[in-house]
């Protein structure tokens, strides 16, 4: 598997519950412009209507060699999913407040462009601090291993 993007936001804003992975449609020339790199997840998520699934704000930037017929940039997607995962999702994402969020767009096996979808709940404020200063932490006391050890 050959990650394309990964969203890095969101595993700073949300805590990942449940991991689920999803086929796209896509048009020819949005394939391209994945394959040159040029996508952004940042603040893409999944929203279910009529029980189909949607990634919206996913940003696919314009292919370059394409003429008259490119896509639409920001153009909703819709998300290849089995019916019961939707169904459980749009069940929890409904009763508890959990978000559905794109963690990381990649290449499968077979080539086929696959998204990453997580259901996260939001971290608060204080529990981001809480995870900054721990890390900080532990790399002082790495460094400080470091040189002992020297």
């Amino acid at each position: 598997m050959k990650n394309i993007t990964v969203n890095k936001k969101a595993l700073h804003e949300y805590e990942i519950i449940e991991k689920f992975e999803a086929g796209m449609v896509l048009r020819g020339s949005e394939v391209k412009s994945i394959r040159e790199g040029k996508v952004n997840l940042k603040d893409a998520y999944v929203l279910i209507r009529e029980r189909e699934a949607f990634l919206i704000n996913s940003h696919i930037a314009a292919y370059s060699n394409a003429s008259y017929n490119n896509h639409e940039p920001e153009r909703e997607r819709k998300l290849l999913m089995n019916r019961k995962e939707i169904g459980k999702v749009h069940k929890k994402v409904k009763e508890r407040g959990f978000s559905l969020i794109a963690l990381r767009m990649y290449f499968n096996n077979k080539g086929f462009v696959k998204v990453e979808i997580a259901l996260a709940k939001g971290k608060r404020l204080w529990e981001k601090k809480q995870k900054i200063k721990e890390r900080d932490i532990k790399r002082e006391v790495d460094r400080e291993l470091k040189h002992y050890k020297s």
